[in-house]
């Protein structure tokens, strides 16, 4: 069958102007090309190793925002196309939420995970990122936590959260800093 690519930003979340953080582009085999596309329009091929492109984002501007995907070449054809990857470039006017995992960062595969993500301010929710994975997870506003009932090994990896308020329009906090989950 057709190859499936991904599509994600590293590091995650969203981003301050002025600021930097990379496309990347992968996919399970084959030697083709990747072209990124942003709202539809061709950007341009990205440069790769292996299965693997990036493109990289620095000293942000509002005109960076929008939803970019990849499409993956063999001989010119289009063989996938990633899914949509929303780019936000917004102020950062709040401190990062402190982050931590419970019971620890080495669990067994089947424990329960809970990822706290706690703000000073009074957060109306906060998005939890695992690098690699294009969908943020939600983060429910009446408690800070997320909870991984039986994590299984597919579930390891780099995690960080973020938060917003909502008053007259959306202010967002930094990102929190990384924490890697490991499952044994």
């Amino acid at each position: 069958g057709a190859p499936r690519i991904s599509i994600f930003l590293k590091p995650p979340g969203v981003i301050t102007p002025g600021g930097f953080t990379t496309i990347c582009c992968s996919c399970q085999h084959g030697n083709g090309n990747f072209i990124l596309y942003k709202d539809g329009y061709q950007l341009r091929t990205l440069e790769q190793s292996g299965c693997r492109a990036k493109f990289s984002i620095s000293n942000a501007t509002y005109k960076d925002k929008g939803t970019y995907n990849c499409h993956y070449l063999e001989g010119g054809t289009v063989l996938a196309r990633s899914d949509g990857l929303d780019v936000m470039v917004t102020g950062i006017h709040l401190p990062g939420p402190d982050f931590s995992v419970l019971p620890g960062h080495e669990v067994t595969a089947g424990t329960d995970v809970i990822f706290r993500c706690t703000t000073t301010y009074h957060s109306t929710g906060c998005f939890l990122y695992l690098e690699g994975q294009i969908q943020a997870q939600i983060l429910s506003r009446e408690q800070d936590d997320y909870n991984f009932s039986h994590v299984q090994k597919g579930e390891g990896g780099r995690y960080s959260c973020q938060c917003f308020t909502k008053n007259a329009s959306i202010e967002w906090s930094a990102v929190s800093k990384t924490l890697d989950l490991v499952v044994r």
